[in-house]
């Protein structure tokens, strides 16, 4: 056990992961050695920001506090301490049932453990943080919360409202962040199109990144977790015209079938969703498209189904993911639908609607053959270098691999590559 360190365990999304960089921050301000997702933990305080969206990511966060609780009987920890969105939504039965954490914090009050450690302090910045990513890259969250009742959603539970952020605050932060070497920004919100409805009572995401491209070092802009009711398309102009955002749009669409998304309360057609896709295709040519689906919500038959697959084979994404509904606690489908749909069928329909879309993937990649592709280098692995072209988001996406053999790479740079080779899921390249 090393005094006088904390180490901080994320759980979840990259919006979790901003709110421990801050308060990363904030305890290294006041004297405290921070450590982020350590493999082997080893400081006195243990702090977990839990995430509480679907029913694993619950079971994740739950077993990583048992974990950690067993660590401080053990005495290989002194104080644990819990924060994020699981303890927002299961403040007091968590308190009750899990009586060896010394305090639980909500989703916006972890910055109280500043003062329970013996620290009052005020902090102003709050946009300073301590970057857990790659030096070149950051993600930026423009607002919290959301005002959409999708019918399966527990996060307006969990969160709230949407509330936005001003665009001076988030141009400071990126100002902050160019000067601390980020070149790369992913901008994150749980509904990044309807920001600025609360405070502008517009649609301001546009103006936002248009301000954000502004920024003197900004390099590649990314935007995630679009909605397609009401979208703002002036964003397009700006995507299209502004050599620094990139051709890249995360939107989760979740089905297509009129029956299914009229149950889900998305508020969409399925002839709004073909459109929007052409619509998106026709404004900024070469736009690579990332999308989420739900298979298995109540009432989705065969032919509801169907429709999907066929939906998929026409959309032919970039990148899209998919998972099988799930009950949650509080939400609209709980109260007013039976989770009709048997588990089998539902991890049946998983792996065809995958199966279907790992094919495009790899269509799709084998297309980059032969093209040259700006791509900046995240790392070295092995007899690699790993990087990214602007289609691809951290983590989440395919990646380039440029053999080392070829010679020295910098971290955090941008190469021309053109691409030699491609898989399924990544692209092998070579510098022009």
């Amino acid at each position: 056990m090393q005094k006088n360190t904390i180490d901080i365990i994320t759980l979840g999304c990259s919006k979790n992961l901003v709110d421990s960089e801050r308060l990363m921050h904030q305890l290294e301000t006041i004297g405290y050695r921070v450590t982020h997702d350590a493999e082997h933990p080893r400081g006195e305080i243990a702090v977990i920001n839990t995430c509480g969206f679907i029913g694993d990511a619950k079971e994740e966060s739950i077993n990583t506090i048992l974990e950690f609780c067993q660590a401080k009987e053990e005495g290989r920890i002194s104080k644990l301490f819990v924060m994020g969105c699981l303890s927002e939504r299961y403040f007091k039965e968590l308190n009750k049932e899990i009586p060896q954490v010394d305090k639980f914090y909500g989703k916006f009050n972890w910055n109280e453990l500043i003062a329970d450690l013996g620290h009052p302090h005020s902090f102003d910045a709050t946009f300073e943080r301590h970057l857990t990513t790659p030096h070149h890259y950051a993600y930026v969250k423009i607002s919290e919360g959301c005002d959409r009742k999708c019918a399966y959603c527990a996060i307006p539970i969990i969160t709230g409202k949407h509330v936005s952020r001003p665009i001076e605050d988030i141009v400071k932060e990126v100002e902050y962040l160019v000067n601390q070497g980020v070149k790369e920004f992913q901008i994150i919100a749980q509904e990044l199109t309807y920001y600025g409805v609360d405070i502008y009572h517009r649609r301001a995401i546009a103006e936002l990144v248009e301000r954000i491209s502004d920024v003197k070092g900004v390099k590649w802009i990314r935007l995630h977790y679009a909605y397609p009711h009401a979208f703002p398309f002036e964003l397009l102009k700006v995507m299209r015209e502004r050599k620094n955002v990139c051709r890249y749009l995360d939107i989760a669409l979740q089905h297509i079938s009129d029956n299914v998304l009229n149950n889900m309360r998305r508020h969409v057609t399925k002839e709004d969703t073909y459109q929007l896709i052409q619509r998106l295709r026709e404004e900024v040519p070469g736009i690579h498209i990332r999308t989420t689906l739900m298979v298995g919500f109540p009432g989705e038959g065969e032919e509801d189904f169907n429709e999907l697959k066929e939906f998929v084979k026409w959309a032919r994404f970039d990148r899209m993911g998919a998972f099988a509904y799930s009950e949650e606690d509080g939400t609209y489908a709980k109260r007013h639908f039976k989770d009709e749909v048997p588990e089998e069928v539902k991890q049946q329909r998983l792996s065809e609607i995958m199966r279907i879309q790992q094919r495009i993937a790899a269509e799709l990649n084998e297309q980059k053959v032969g093209q040259t592709l700006k791509v900046i280098i995240d790392r070295r692995e092995g007899d690699f270098y790993v990087g990214r072209t602007e289609f691809d988001s951290p983590e989440v996406d395919p990646e380039v691999l440029i053999p080392t053999a070829q010679g020295r790479l910098r971290i955090g740079a941008f190469y021309n590559i053109r691409i030699t080779g491609a898989e399924e899921f990544d692209l092998y390249g070579e510098k022009v």
